[in-house]
């Protein structure tokens, strides 16, 4: 499965949690879709998944975020490109 990841970001709040989006899309569907990654203290992670345009099957969006929650690696993936993005801070 080839994933192409078009942006990502990640900060950490006034709280010190951690929140971050990954832009991708995956061969064989149309759409670019967006998750929404959420942390406290940045080791166990919430995620939201979205169209990252305009919206497209909801067939789609929902196998998408099956594979996501099956394959780990292919969240690491999308999870790490989000984290790589973060600038250290000089407390790390």
């Amino acid at each position: 499965m080839n994933v192409h990841i078009e942006s990502a970001d990640m900060k950490k709040n006034e709280d010190g949690h951690f929140i971050g989006h990954t832009l991708f899309s995956i061969e064989g569907y149309k759409d670019s879709y967006e998750l929404t990654f959420f942390s406290k203290r940045g080791k166990e992670w919430d995620y939201s998944i979205n169209f990252a345009k305009e919206s497209g099957k909801e067939e789609d969006l929902l196998t998408i975020d099956k594979l996501i929650e099956e394959d780990d690696d292919l969240f690491d993936q999308l999870l790490d490109a989000a984290l790589d993005s973060m600038e250290p801070t000089a407390s790390e």
